[in-house]
């Protein structure tokens, strides 16, 4: 984006968390431990999914063992785990955003380090699947390469040795609490990204709290901008989502005057864990009407404060009736920004207003017309 930002410190080394800040291995392992636990009779319901975020392999099967009440110890569960992890790791998709940043630091020639909770084979085997990635870090360190993993600084302070550079020098991206604490006990500026929905005001030790990689600003930090950024939108890989159109909250055309399209989110539970919370844009396939222009929010809506993440389309087109019940499919081509709280209804709806003008004005860029003939959403259409 074309506004300057205020430099908050000048940074010369980028030291990046793995899991949950650049790849997502919740997803993985929340499969992993489903299908193991079938083997206690226990089902898999998340407890103790805010307990091992950010922790060391050890300390997660601890935490395991303790919350379910196995019959095994924790080496044991280690043991039985790590092959089903290891032949899960090629399954394993980049958080949003994650692979941008690191071939926008490597190609601005910015040193970065990988610095995990992880055990070193297991960073190896995670990031073998991602193109460009292990060549783009000058080092990588694993928990079992010092004595104590974060929350203890020494991953951290191995990173900035091995880089040849001082701690004060470095920024931290970290996506969890106990990462957070050690980037800031290892005397770096610490950036983080929350993996989890909702904790963004535990944070309060870090420097900068962002939703996603979408949003880091980089020269922030004194480091080369992102030159992606076209008309106040960020072009994305295209996604796509659709099914019915549902009765929603009842206040996108009674309460802000905005009439949304709502869709399920059953079926789409994986997607949804995947991209931020945020506006997004794109376009919209309705079965028997024809492709519109579309701008959606992603998220719990914070003004209002949703229970579960939803998907709120908004049409960019006056319809004289409903079509509750209408097949209708979203090509997502586009990021604005991320989810936002406000002070006053009349601030939300001018914002939303502003999403709008943004969305219709960047859709008429070859960039994203071009996504207008997509097959996604025409195959609606023939289908009716």
């Amino acid at each position: 984006m074309a506004t300057t930002m205020p430099l908050r410190k000048l940074i010369s080394c980028v030291i990046l968390d793995l899991d949950g800040t650049l790849l997502n291995t919740d997803g993985i392992v929340n499969e992993v431990l489903k299908a193991f636990l079938v083997k206690y009779g226990k089902p898999w319901d998340g407890r103790v999914t805010q307990r091992i975020v950010g922790k060391t392999p050890i300390e997660a099967a601890a935490a395991i063992v303790e919350d379910y009440e196995l019959p095994c110890t924790v080496d044991e569960l280690v043991s039985e785990l790590n092959p089903m992890f290891l032949n899960q790791w090629c399954n394993i998709k980049p958080l949003p955003g994650a692979s941008r940043l690191i071939k926008h630091l490597h190609g601005h020639g910015v040193p970065m380090a990988l610095a995990s909770n992880s055990l070193r084979v297991h960073i190896e085997a995670k990031i073998a699947y991602q193109p460009g990635w292990k060549e783009s870090f000058s080092f990588i360190v694993g928990s079992d390469e010092v004595k104590m993993g974060k929350p203890s600084p020494e991953l951290f302070l191995e990173a900035a040795k091995r880089l040849n550079t001082e701690p004060s020098s470095c920024l931290v991206i970290e996506d969890s609490l106990t990462g957070v604490t050690a980037g800031k006990a290892a005397g770096m500026e610490v950036v983080a990204v929350p993996s989890l929905p909702k904790q963004s005001h535990l944070y309060t030790l870090a420097d900068e709290v962002i939703n996603s990689l979408f949003d880091l600003r980089p020269e922030k930090w004194g480091l080369p901008p992102f030159q992606d950024w076209v008309a106040g939108t960020l072009p994305i890989e295209p996604w796509h989502i659709g099914g019915p159109v549902i009765k929603g909250f009842g206040r996108g055309s009674k309460v802000l005057g905005i009439p949304t399209a709502n869709l399920s989110t059953e079926g789409y539970s994986k997607i949804l864990f995947e991209y931020p919370s945020g506006v997004y844009f794109g376009w919209a396939g309705l079965s028997t009407r024809g492709v519109y222009k579309m701008v959606m929010s992603i998220g719990w809506n914070p003004y209002f404060n949703n229970r579960e993440k939803t998907i709120e389309p908004w049409l960019l087109h006056d319809f004289d009736e409903d079509f509750y019940g209408e097949e209708l499919r979203l090509t997502i081509v586009g990021y604005i920004r991320s989810e936002a709280n406000f002070p006053s209804l009349e601030s939300l709806i001018a914002k939303i207003h502003e999403d709008g003008r943004i969305a219709e004005k960047a859709l008429d860029l070859p960039l994203y017309t071009r996504y207008k003939g997509d097959p996604y959403l025409s195959i609606s259409l023939q289908n009716n």
